[in-house]
């Protein structure tokens, strides 16, 4: 079965970095685009940034541009997230996703997602 799994979350102050991993097993990984999404306490689900199956092409939502670098590596299955400068608002539950590389659809809706991971919390203090 397709198992996405998230880790690299954790409890840091403001301004400080870290890197999310998210490993893949059970799908040819090079064939699907990834995505991070997050979800923040009380707040809907948000897209943040998307990578193309050959890592080529990345799309960030507003608030993460020139924080957050999406990456992956497709040798080692390893989907990557990483955020500088971190902020309180950033405070979510991170979750990877796949999608066909070629499916139709806007990348920023989770809908157009097909495998999901766990999450990993992020939480930033003031």
């Amino acid at each position: 079965q397709v198992q996405l799994v998230e880790s690299g979350g954790g409890l840091v102050q403001a301004g400080a970095s870290l890197r999310l991993s998210c490993a893949a097993s059970g799908l040819t990984f090079r064939s699907f685009a990834m995505g991070w999404f997050r979800q923040g306490p009380g707040k809907e689900r948000e897209f943040v940034a998307t990578i193309s199956g050959s890592g080529d092409n990345t799309y960030y939502t507003d608030s993460v541009k020139g924080r957050f670098t999406i990456s992956r590596d497709n040798g080692k299955n390893t989907l990557y997230l990483q955020m500088n400068s971190l902020k309180p608002e950033d405070t979510a539950v991170y979750f990877c996703a796949a999608r066909l590389a070629f499916s139709s659809g806007a990348y920023y809706l989770g809908s157009e997602y097909h495998y999901w991971g766990q999450g990993t919390q992020v939480t930033v203090s003031s």
